[in-house]
């Protein structure tokens, strides 16, 4: 089967396409033929070497899919062959196919095609429980979402807004604003402009914002960080911006803020229970139709490289699909 290969850590334009054994379904995993996968962040961390776990060498990068079930192993029984599915993995999404722990594996909504499902597990589990389960968001508090036209800022605005919060979308150009916009939000700030923080004060007449959702970090965070009101929550999502910020914690005392950690594989992991609950959640939001993915892209396996390069470079918006076998 074809896959994209990651033979050493570094340069994502060293990916390469080839050919390789299909896998085999072991107990208690799916062998899904992959119909579409999504293009992540932490994809470009993980093949540069810089993501937290490191899998061993050579491997298939990519953690989300949607497909259909081409066998099934040893003590699976809640999937047959035939069945749509998108899922999570920990590798090995970009190839027709892939192996996957039935844990992982969710049944695609009626009326949500592969690409959408490729797009919707891990942005969206992600947003539900870091403004759900974390920060316990309330009807009417407001929520600065930075980074707002990628995949997960707009899970981010989606789902604050299905929740009943007020959302700020903050990104860096006139064309991701205006993506954010459509997604739901209901104003937008320039970060890229020095008066940035002046504004959200005027946006919340001086009260600050109640909930800060950050997946870029860098640059932004420190600023990100002054515009929460007393006791707001500031959530760590991730570092799109490519570096870790450091802040002054009287930032954290002076407001009683808290800094809240968003770890949605690790915590999906250790509670099962949760994590069915917020598909549940999720998939009555889609069927409602308050959350559908923005996908942007669709490439080729051959595309996969350089698109990845894109979305770490911060040149891409919503979410890019990989599509092994065609269109999705």
């Amino acid at each position: 089967m074809k896959a994209l290969v990651c033979h050493s850590f570094g340069p994502i334009e060293n990916l390469r396409v080839e050919e390789i054994s299909a896998p085999v379904a072991g107990p208690g995993q799916l062998l899904v033929e992959v119909r579409s996968a999504s293009i992540n962040y932490l994809d470009a961390l993980m093949v540069q070497g810089q993501y937290q776990t490191k899998p061993a060498l050579p491997f298939t990068p990519g953690v989300e899919l949607a497909g259909v079930v081409c066998d099934a192993g040893a003590g699976v029984d809640a999937f047959h062959v035939g069945d749509r599915v998108m899922a999570t993995c920990t590798t090995g999404a970009f190839a027709e196919q892939c192996l996957v722990d039935v844990a992982q594996a969710v049944p695609l909504p009626r009326g949500m095609d592969y690409a959408l499902g490729a797009s919707f597990l891990l942005t969206y589990g992600t947003s539900l429980h870091a403004l759900g389960t974390i920060a316990r968001l309330q009807p009417g508090e407001s929520v600065l979402v930075l980074g707002a036209s990628g995949g997960v800022g707009i899970a981010g605005i989606e789902i604050a807004k299905t929740m009943g919060g007020r959302v700020i979308a903050a990104a860096s150009s006139a064309q991701k604003l205006e993506l954010a916009q459509r997604a739901g939000a209901d104003e937008i700030v320039d970060y890229t402009q020095p008066e940035w923080r002046r504004q959200i004060d005027t946006l919340t007449s001086g009260h600050g914002v109640d909930v800060v959702y950050d997946p870029v970090g860098g640059p932004y965070a420190e600023s990100a960080l002054r515009t929460c009101a007393w006791r707001g929550r500031y959530l760590v999502v991730g570092f799109a911006a490519g570096e870790i910020p450091k802040v002054a914690l009287n930032l954290v005392l002076l407001k009683e803020r808290a800094l809240l950690g968003v770890y949605w594989g690790e915590a999906m992991r250790r509670d099962g229970a949760q994590r069915q609950a917020d598909m549940r959640q999720l998939e009555h939001w889609f069927l409602a139709g308050k959350l559908r993915p923005v996908v942007t892209e669709r490439v080729p396996l051959s595309g996969a490289a350089a698109a990845m390069g894109r979305l770490a470079a911060r040149r891409a918006m919503g979410k890019i699909v990989v599509l092994p076998r065609g269109q999705a």
